[in-house]
């Protein structure tokens, strides 16, 4: 039983304190767990209250609960009006299939049904279709002959609301129609047929996250030509290297970034990197123009065309549209083609297991040079619902929060390392977050502690942990909103696509390597700089499976005292090859070693990831060996040498969490750095 003063130790007032104690005490031994903290988080607890008493009350609540059999306990539940009104329901329903269980096992055992009927649901639109379905690259059957996935986009009518957005430190928002946004992206296709662009050439795109850049990717794609994906956050050398890898003719970019007050050149750093003929677009707005630095590169204004009908390019479903990069083994990152098929999966999995409905606004802070970006676009607008953009602020602070509550967000996207921010300053208390009906948590390994919290930031909404990557267009275990929400647990497969788990010795387990059972659309066919065999089936533990690279836990059958609930929860334990996420950025140990092997002093360094023993994000341990001549420099000093060569030559969102000096690194008679040790040792 609860006391007051155990409330009032989390910072409540004694009445309240009393009058808490009172309704929770009787609730308790009255009722089952799960049904105890239904009624908590719902008629007790509000975002108001601190968050050391949510934390309390569901740690008293579940101090019985059955983890062995059930996994972690859940925190949100599906009301009726959730289950009813959801779109997975209806298809379920018009299926006549009456458990999501049986859902997703129809969805893997006609996978071609499947898919054809998620491009009927979606309204994808194609230019020519076949009379009877044939294969893509992907293995999938569809009628698709030719299309441009751009049509897709503007279904919705030309008065609703494409994107909102806001600029940092003003609380105004701006907006832009689905008209408004095709007429831009009309204007942006004509502009790269007045600069010579012609269908299958390659245009890089180095800019933050606003509209402007949402119509400069969509006109690349309607005009049949390929986006070059860049992070604005990279170096010179790591642009120069996406440039070259990507073949790119142009590339559109902006003259700086205003971010948490600060000024950052973005301009210079793609002249840094030799890039071909730019298109500046100024940061002070689509009214401002930039100067431009070099005799071949235009303003934005002088690009844009004035004419704002343009008719889209048929295109091949497995034509390019889009070149993203992932880590590698090498340091050199891989290069992952989407073609027009590839958005669908983006669309399907917002559809069915983010729920997205016409008329919801979606916000995940993201760029378009990480997979996230592109997936805003495809799931916001494939299904006719709203892109919020945060333009030019930092995501870390209040003012996100402000926009979240202004725009009222529907579905906030998150990395975990986002979420620890906001909780260590608790800088979004108080905000009225009503809106929200999901949160999804991607890029990173989430922890639970936290996702209770972000939760509790909206009076109690689910977050749908969504894991996947840019091979796969989407994710391949995640969430949905028919079964509870346990926090930093994931309960299904996504639908259409299935997985094993295979330990180090190719056995089947409950805890082990992820290997995904192809077919699917969006599962890449293709890379521009490494053999794709090879990294993707060389070496599976039984036919007809792909390697991802993940390591997950199986946590028990589910909650199942309803046939709705049924299903297995899960964890993923981050990578177990040598690659990492760090930020809810996937990078390789090679490419981060490349950059800080050639620092002044050092003979060699392995970069690997630790998981706190609480879980969540992966921390970046570097070890380091000294050239014989050095001597062991101050620890301090030397962590902010390899920081800084981190930032200024690879990316600066990359934090060195500790660095540990060793005479010599482990190594195998083949003389591969035994990372595994490093792991375990730290």
């Amino acid at each position: 039983m609860l006391t007051v003063e155990q409330l009032s130790a989390c910072g409540l007032e004694k009445t309240e304190a009393l009058k808490i104690a009172e309704a929770v005490n009787r609730i308790l031994p009255t009722q089952p767990p799960t049904a105890c903290w239904y009624e908590i988080s719902r008629y007790i607890l509000t975002p108001q209250h601190p968050f050391t008493l949510h934390q309390l009350l569901y740690e008293t609540v579940y101090a019985d609960f059955d983890t062995a059999t059930y996994g972690p306990p859940p925190a949100w539940f599906p009301a009726n009006e959730d289950i009813t009104e959801a779109n997975i329901t209806r298809i379920m329903a018009d299926l006549h299939i009456k458990t999501y269980p049986e859902f997703h096992a129809w969805s893997v055992a006609h996978r071609d049904t499947f898919w054809q009927m998620m491009i009927d649901v979606l309204g994808i639109k194609a230019t020519d279709t076949y009379t009877e379905a044939q294969k893509d690259a992907t293995g999938i059957s569809t009628k698709l002959a030719k299309l441009n996935i751009v049509e897709s986009c503007f279904n919705a009518p030309d008065d609703a609301i494409a994107i909102v957005t806001q600029r940092e430190n003003d609380e105004n928002l701006s907006t832009l129609t689905y008209h408004e946004l095709e007429s831009l992206t009309n204007r942006v296709a004509n502009g790269l047929v007045d600069i010579s662009m012609e269908p299958g050439d390659a245009v890089a795109v180095d800019m933050p996250m606003n509209a402007e850049s949402v119509a400069i990717y969509l006109g690349i794609v309607k005009a049949g030509c390929v986006v070059v994906g860049i992070a604005d956050s990279f170096a010179p050398e790591e642009i120069a290297t996406r440039l070259r890898i990507g073949k790119a003719k142009a590339i559109f970019t902006q003259d700086y970034i205003n971010r948490a007050g600060k000024r950052l050149p973005l301009y210079e750093k793609v002249i840094a990197a030799n890039a071909p003929k730019a298109i500046v677009f100024a940061s002070e707005g689509r009214e401002s123009s930039a100067q431009t630095q070099r005799e071949d590169d235009i303003t934005w204004q002088n690009f844009l065309s004035d004419i704002e009908t343009f008719t889209a390019v048929p295109c091949h479903p497995d034509a390019h549209t889009n070149i993203l990069f992932s880590s590698g083994t090498t340091g050199e990152p891989k290069a992952i083609p989407w073609t027009h098929t590839t958005p669908i999966k983006a669309a399907a999995d917002a559809y069915l297991h983010h729920d997205i409905h016409p008329g919801d606004v979606l916000a995940w802070h993201t760029n378009l040079g990480w997979m996230m970006g592109p997936w805003l676009i495809y799931a916001s607008l494939i299904n006719k619902a709203t892109i919020a953009l945060y333009d030019g602020g930092s995501p870390t602070g209040r003012g996100f929060g402000v926009f979240v509550q202004n725009a009222k967000v529907s579905m906030l996207g998150v990395v975990p390392t986002l979420v620890r921010a906001w909780k260590n300053t608790d800088c979004m208390h108080g905000l009225n977050w009503h809106a929200i009906r999901a949160f999804s948590s991607t890029g990173e390994c989430s922890n639970p502690e936290e996702m209770l919290y972000l939760m509790a930031l909206a009076g109690y909404k689910p977050v749908i942990e969504y894991c996947g990557g840019t091979e796969i267009g989407g994710g391949y275990i995640t969430g949905t909103r028919l079964q509870p929400a346990a926090p930093s647990t994931f309960t299904t497969p996504a639908l259409g696509v299935d997985f094993l788990l295979f330990d180090e010795d190719g056995t089947p387990t409950e805890n082990g390597e992820v290997f995904i059972i192809p077919p699917s659309l969006g599962l890449s066919t293709s890379l521009l700089n490494a053999d794709h065999n090879e990294v993707y089936f060389a070496g599976i533990p039984q036919p007809n499976l792909r390697r991802h690279g993940d390591a997950i836990e199986r946590l028990g059958n589910g909650f199942e005292t309803e046939p709705w609930l049924a299903g297995a929860k899960y964890r993923v334990l981050g990578r177990v090859d040598d690659t990492m996420n760090l930020g809810g950025i996937k990078v390789s140990a090679a490419e981060i070693e490349e950059v800080l092997n050639i620092v002044s002093g050092i003979q060699e360094t392995a970069a690997v990831a630790i998981s706190p023993k609480d879980g969540g994000p992966s921390q970046l341990v570097i070890y380091t060996v000294l050239a014989a001549s050095e001597a062991a420099p101050a620890k301090q000093e030397f962590h902010t040498t390899l920081q800084t060569a981190l930032s200024d030559h690879l990316n600066p969102l990359f934090r060195v969490h500790d660095v540990v000096i060793v005479d010599a690194l482990p190594r195998t008679a083949s003389n591969k750095i035994m990372r595994r040790l490093l792991r375990n040792q730290s």
